[in-house]
């Protein structure tokens, strides 16, 4: 049997605009309407969300069957976190506060097998189709996609030396709480914020990465993909429930 191919990380490396979406609700039935929505990758959140390793499982199997690729936020840079979503069968992770090439180095480790890494060997696992695919354990990073966020400014300050690490696949903004590292916590719209995401994105480029980003105002996605960005979210489900739902109520409520 054939190593699932990782369409996400075939995109990237082409230069192909993906556009995504952040899924916090748990459950399968959420991630499944979302995997047929159109979008082209969809965040699995476990560190701002209730969301688990049982609920991750089952939200991936939801999502397999649609064109829309499963990507997936640890709640940590941790190895054993990223080693359990790995066995379950994530190929593209987003790990979140990056701040160090020393800390980006440790995320590629911890994707990779020895002697190039430190992921535990296991062999019935649902990434490698139950023991199903030849060579799994020698081919498995061919597939694996390793996003890295750089969310704060100490570590947009460091851009170069993060994306030159070898097995990073791309760096991600994150525009909350570079906001808040920068003095304006709930206000990634502060000018100064803009202009930090501007040159951000500007750096990943030229480092030669992909540069994504996560941001709920549509003027500013569309922006953020002027000024570079490749894998774009736009949008995240619980805030979309919520905006229809009050949108709803108001309506009703004036009329």
């Amino acid at each position: 049997m054939m190593l699932p191919q990782n369409r996400f990380k075939r995109a990237l490396k082409d230069g192909r605009q993906q556009i995504g979406l952040w899924n916090s609700i748990p459950g399968p039935l959420v991630a499944e309407l979302l995997a047929t929505c159109g979008f082209d990758w969809v965040v699995i959140d476990t560190e701002h969300a209730v969301t688990d390793i049982p609920d991750t499982l089952a939200m991936m199997q939801a999502m397999a069957p649609y064109r829309t690729q499963a990507v997936v936020r640890p709640a940590a840079n941790d190895p054993v976190l990223i080693k359990r979503l790995l066995d379950l069968g994530a190929q593209t992770l987003v790990i979140p506060y990056v701040q160090t090439a020393e800390e980006a180095r440790a995320a590629v480790a911890a994707i990779r097998y020895a002697p190039r890494g430190i992921r535990g060997v296991a062999g019935m696992t649902r990434a490698s189709v139950f023991g199903q695919v030849a060579g799994y354990h020698l081919r498995a990073e061919e597939e694996l996609c390793l996003i890295l966020q750089v969310e704060t400014a100490e570590a947009l300050s460091r851009i170069p030396e993060i994306a030159a690490v070898d097995g990073v696949d791309g760096l991600f903004i994150g525009p909350a709480d570079l906001a808040a590292s920068m003095g304006h916590p709930g206000n990634s719209g502060h000018p100064e914020v803009v202009a930090a995401i501007e040159t951000a994105i500007r750096a990943i480029t030229a480092a030669g990465k992909p540069a994504g980003i996560l941001t709920l105002d549509p003027a500013f996605a569309r922006r953020c993909m002027e000024w570079g960005t490749t894998f774009t979210a736009v949008g995240m489900d619980i805030a979309l429930l919520a905006q229809s739902a009050r949108g709803l109520a108001s309506a009703f409520r004036e009329g």
